[in-house]
């Protein structure tokens, strides 16, 4: 990896860390609120019965790709940058997770909250590319 690619992956690696594990502690410290808001954004829908597994499956993907960002930011930092397969795992997982959001956001016809998923996506989809 080139210097400026090894700059640009840790930030986007860190970026991506602080986005989901800060969105899973959210989830858990405010469970039944989150729960409740989302019952009320998918009661339209299929899933409307299904919140409180889907947000579990979102919090295990959210927390995944969060902790795989950071071991794979210290994955280049120790190796100055020669191998992350952490850091591509968590950009993978980051992608995997924000297509579940950007499902979710489409099926509840919150498209602005799917527009907004878009600009996390391009950073995590960049970091794929790069590793």
């Amino acid at each position: 990896m080139l210097p400026n690619q090894i700059y640009a992956v840790s930030i986007i690696l860190i970026f991506l860390a602080i986005t989901f594990l800060q969105s899973g502690y959210d989830k858990i410290a405010d469970w039944k609120g989150n729960v409740e808001w989302l019952k009320g954004h998918f009661s339209q829908t299929f899933i409307r019965n299904q919140v409180p597994a889907s947000l579990a499956l979102i919090l295990i993907t959210e927390v995944i790709s969060g902790v795989l960002c950071v071991v794979g930011a210290l994955q280049i930092f120790f190796t100055e940058g020669h191998r992350s397969e952490f850091g591509l795992y968590g950009g993978v997982m980051s992608c995997v997770t924000l297509l579940f959001l950007l499902f979710g956001q489409r099926i509840a016809k919150d498209y602005d909250g799917a527009r907004t998923i878009v600009i996390y996506f391009i950073p995590a989809v960049l970091a794929v590319y790069w590793l």
